[in-house]
């Protein structure tokens, strides 16, 4: 039986990355809506896992995005009533914070580039099995979750965002980072003006070249440390298979 994983995705250029080579390692299969474009988000119970990729658009945005509502509710049925496996990233963490009762507002400070993150290693909960302590990651948001869904496990935090990292229930992970970029993804910015135009305006002249070194030099443990993330929560939702 065919394993089928719901992609919501909220622009044109963007990619499952790592955790979708991850996800067809395991067999499942990937089916795209992007909801931006107005794609009809389809029934929910074919699906397996429920896997949330970023966006330029914030939670709130709802008159101009009209599609945030009933992506929320989605987002709300398939965590709440389901309880099945969930991956959010960037604005998919920040969309299953507010779908389940937290608040998510703009930041003190954006950022992008790579940036340390703290976890809460070494806990007892599952989702920190065989994290470390600290780890670099790769990061591009202005908004963030200022306050956490009621019994969310926040298990990573920043200095600039408290909540990086969330576990809401046993299987709805939200990251604030991009742990599913790799380094082919990042150098195809080079093709997109308005990426280059945007990180300059934060970061100054040269922002991608300088963003694309200093990615490089932690993507080998940027994998491994993804796939303990994954594999943690494959454990919890019961779908693990061996790698």
């Amino acid at each position: 039986m065919t394993r089928r994983v719901l992609l919501l995705q909220h622009m044109d250029e963007d990619s499952p990355g790592r955790f979708g080579d991850f996800l067809r390692a395991d067999g499942f299969t990937i089916d795209p809506v992007m909801v931006h474009r107005g794609e009809t988000l389809p029934s929910l119970a074919r699906y397996d896992f429920m896997y949330v990729l970023g966006g330029a658009m914030d939670v709130w945005q709802e008159d101009e995005h009209s599609w945030l509502i009933a992506e929320k509710a989605a987002i709300r049925e398939w965590v709440e009533v389901r309880v099945r496996p969930f991956l959010g990233i960037c604005l998919g963490h920040q969309l299953l914070a507010e779908a389940l009762g937290g608040a998510v507002t703009l930041a003190g400070e954006q950022e992008i580039g790579v940036f340390d993150i703290s976890l809460n290693a070494g806990t007892a909960h599952p989702m920190s099995h065989g994290l470390p302590k600290t780890a670099r990651v790769t990061q591009w948001h202005h908004a963030e979750v200022a306050s956490p869904p009621p019994g969310a496990f926040v298990f990573a935090s920043s200095p600039v965002s408290k909540i990086q990292a969330m576990l809401v229930g046993d299987c709805a992970l939200g990251l604030q980072f991009h742990a599913e970029w790799k380094n082919e993804f990042i150098a195809s910015w080079a093709g997109l003006p308005s990426y280059v135009a945007a990180m300059e305006k934060v970061l100054g002249p040269d922002a991608h070249a300088r963003m694309m070194a200093d990615a490089a030099t932690i993507m080998p443990d940027y994998h491994r440390f993804a796939r303990t993330l994954y594999d943690n929560l494959m454990s919890m939702a019961g779908l693990r298979t061996e790698a």
